[in-house]
């Protein structure tokens, strides 16, 4: 079974009156759904564009849109873009399993951004199948119940009488049929009107949702080399340019010479792009752009060029000389996010007392694709095809750096390959709008090298985590005192600021549930020297290797196998409201806002461990590590064998990983997902490291900015989705398998050797 796909990547400017781009060449029933879930609009897609977006008004907030066609097609427009998560194959599936469509007829247009008829289309904090996953079985299950009504009208019985199924309605007991092309149709003419309330399948009835048999959408043209990425894009008289941006955040260009630059073949024009203060969100860097032919002649016409930076206010920042800063910071009091009891007190009492200090450096995305951008402007219009997690938002810088109208600008989203984060900041879209603008529409690639891509991006935190404890007569602690110390990402948005703001303190540490009577959080103000921005899992990540590797250590200390302390300290299951944690936390759309469930955190701790043989004797050398977090809603928990020889060589034979994120909708891409999270989290504990000196960036390429390479994978890596109820609500999959990684293997390694692991990364093997 294979379902058809158009990537949506051409495109005319959107109007008010025609937002569907590619949907229908003739008439079709078309539904559009409003953000409330209502039906915003039901009728015949005219041709060329497809649906009419104000029939006699305007429509507020429409958010997705299926139409069927009369040659027996479904086309589903997804608004979220696609950078490897299957989200585009998910969100359709969904609207087809509600609309019981039959799979092979089903394909998809890629929405290009814009706000006003998608709602927030910013792919990112694995929120796409947990805020889409109910509008899109509405608007299936609407259009499901249009074509019953339509039907029934035709024949002239009660709709009762009528049943769809398999992309046909028939009369209840056999004949006759209709197929949903016919009756689409049908249901302009009998002018069906779209239901006030639709009647949603059982779970029990549904045929893809939850099935691991779907295929993907993209799939066979991924493989095959057809799918075009933000890369691929050709368009005709397109010129292709590369720029030198200033190396030091807050750099300006003194002076440039471009007469070597401009002798080398192939190169046409070099101009500058205009800096902007720092942070403007996502505004280009600024710099010097040569424009050529080839990207060949682009990069060898940048080697030559002449220019003269000044470095700005950042032309000190160290990041080895930052850590001594973010020691200090974790070692004094600061600002209390949470204080419950008087764990001041508490932790100057008898008994044993333990304190460590857990440090992360910066991180780089390094997604596969390097950032690149396509840009033309064409009679005062200017239209983008970008590999962006955030169409709307590129829309927006664009409008910003051309003084253009918001409808003078479309964002065309292509495949992302890969993002991770990075690409929901468009800066490199921007310079080609820009360049374009600067050649008089003629249309420009942007092309970021690697290098280009490891020193200019917006990195993952440092992070200096810093927790002490005090035991009590059974072992487990009395009180517990952790100080967080990193950048944050407002520092990109908001000149000045300093210090985790609640969103990101509020993930992983302000929300521990444990069984500990004295427990108060501290957040140290540090500053930011470069950019920051979205990561996987973000905050998760420091917080989690931190206090799962403390735990551990605790562990230990009382004389207690880890998985029973985590256990003991998790206490019995209930359910624990965030909003009573702490006074300091703005929980607004948070997922961190909802009530935790430590039977479920409980439960993956218990799958993971009995998978991996918890307890097993194993050779010298070797030792099983255990760790176990929440974030978006998820639940997991990743129990890491180690191994490290004689000359402190780590590998890593097998890891077993337990998850429960609800209902999964795509189990497929669920298991995808977690495998990719172990590799990644494994290549960020041995090998992820971005350093500064001088304010410069100093890794540039694989070379000294490492990946896990095949010989270094687990041999083994074994995923455990505990099953779940639709009753419970859905939680998110591309995020949350990545937090537990990395001290589940530090934990090993502390089992494997008796060396404990406080500072990442670990490298290739232990010094």
């Amino acid at each position: 079974m294979s379902a058809r796909h158009d990537a949506g990547q051409g495109s005319s400017g959107l109007t008010r009156r025609a937002v569907l781009q590619g949907v229908a060449a003739v008439g079709g029933l078309v539904l559009c759904l409003h953000e409330s879930g209502r039906i915003a609009h039901a009728g015949v897609a005219p041709p060329k564009y497809g649906v009419d977006a104000e029939p006699g008004g305007a429509v507020e907030n429409p958010l997705i849109f299926v139409a069927i066609h009369p040659d027996d097609s479904v086309t589903i427009t997804v608004a979220r873009p696609e950078m490897g998560q299957g989200i585009r194959t998910s969100l359709a599936l969904v609207v087809a399993d509600e609309l019981d469509a039959e799979w092979e007829r089903v394909r998809v247009v890629q929405a290009p951004g814009d706000q006003a008829r998608y709602g927030n289309q910013d792919t990112d904090g694995s929120r796409s199948m947990r805020h889409f996953f109910q509008p899109m079985r509405r608007v299936g299950a609407a259009a499901r119940m249009m074509l019953e009504s339509a039907a029934a009208a035709h024949w002239g019985v009660p709709v009762s009488e009528v049943q769809a199924e398999r992309q046909r309605v028939s009369r209840r007991g056999g004949e006759p049929s209709l197929t949903y092309g016919e009756l689409a149709e049908a249901a302009i003419r009998e002018s069906v009107p779209a239901p006030d309330r639709v009647k949603l399948k059982h779970p029990g009835q549904f045929r893809y949702i939850g099935k691991l048999s779907t295929r993907a959408i993209d799939g066979a043209d991924i493989v095959s080399g057809r799918a075009r990425y933000g890369i691929d894009t050709r368009l005709d008289g397109m010129l292709y340019a590369v720029v030198a941006r200033p190396a030091v955040l807050g750099g300006k260009l003194v002076h440039y010479d471009a007469r070597a630059a401009l002798a080398v073949p192939g190169v046409v024009r070099v101009v500058e792009i205009a800096s902007h203060p720092q942070p403007p969100r996502s505004y280009p860097l600024g710099g010097v752009a040569v424009l050529a032919h080839n990207t060949w002649a682009a990069i060898k016409g940048r080697e030559a060029l002449t220019i003269q930076w000044h470095d700005g206010p950042n032309a000190k920042f160290d990041s080895q000389q930052f850590q001594a800063v973010l020691e200090q910071a974790v070692r004094h009091p600061a600002t209390v996010v949470r204080d419950d009891g008087d764990a001041l007190t508490a932790l100057r009492g008898a008994g044993t007392r333990l304190e460590a200090e857990y440090y992360l450096p910066f991180l780089a995305h390094a997604s596969m694709e390097p950032p690149a951008a396509t840009a033309r402007i064409v009679d005062g219009h200017c239209e983008v095809w970008a590999p962006v997690q955030d169409p709307q938002g590129v829309r927006d810088l664009i409008t910003g750096l051309l003084g253009m109208k918001e409808s003078d600008v479309t964002v065309n989203v292509t495949l992302l390959g890969g993002a991770f984060g990075r690409k929901s900041l468009g800066d490199f879209a921007g310079e080609a709008a820009v360049l374009s603008k600067a050649m008089g529409g003629t249309p420009v690639k942007v092309m970021w090298t690697r290098e280009d891509d490891i020193r200019h991006d917006y990195y993952q935190a440092v992070a200096m985590e810093r927790l002490e404890a005090r035991l009590g007569a059974d072992g487990l602690p009395v009180a517990w005192l952790h100080r967080s110390a990193s950048p944050t990402e407002d520092a990109t948005f908001v000149a000045g600021a300093e210090g985790e703001d609640d969103g990101e303190y509020g993930m992983g540490m302000i929300n521990v549930p444990f069984q500990i009577p004295n427990i108060r959080l501290e957040i140290p103000k540090v500053p930011a020297y470069t950019r920051i921005g979205w990561f996987r899992s973000v905050y998760n990540i420091a917080h989690g290797f931190a206090i799962q590797s403390f735990i551990d250590e605790l562990a230990h200390a009382a004389g207690r196998d880890p998985r029973d302390y985590l256990l003991a300290l998790l206490g019995p299951s209930r359910r624990v409201d965030p909003r009573t944690l702490s006074d300091q936390w703005n929980y607004g759309e948070s997922p961190m806002r909802y009530p935790l469930d430590t039977g479920r955190w409980r439960a993956v701790i218990e799958r993971a461990t009995r998978e991996a043989g918890w307890g097993r004797t194993l050779p010298k050398g070797r030792g099983l590590g255990l760790a176990a977090t929440y974030s978006f809603m998820s639940y997991a928990a990743a129990v890491v064998e180690a191994e490290v020889d004689s000359a402190g060589r780590i590998t890593v034979p097998r890891v077993d990983i337990a998850f429960d994120c609800g209902p999964q909708v795509n189990p497929d891409r669920v298991r995808a997902q977690l495998e990719g999270a172990c590799i990644m989290g494994l290549t960020l504990a041995k090998y992820g490291s971005i350093t500064f000196k001088g304010g410069r960036v100093q890794q540039s390429n694989f070379d000294d900015y490492a990946l896990l390479r095949l010989p270094e994978a687990p041999r083994e890596i074994h995923v455990h989705v505990l099953e779940s109820s639709f009753d419970v609500p859905l939680g998110g999959v591309g995020e949350p398998g990545l937090p537990p990684i990395a001290p589940a293997l530090a934990n090993a390694i502390f089992a494997a050797t008796g060396r404990r692991i406080r500072r990442l990364p670990l490298g290739e093997k232990l010094a």
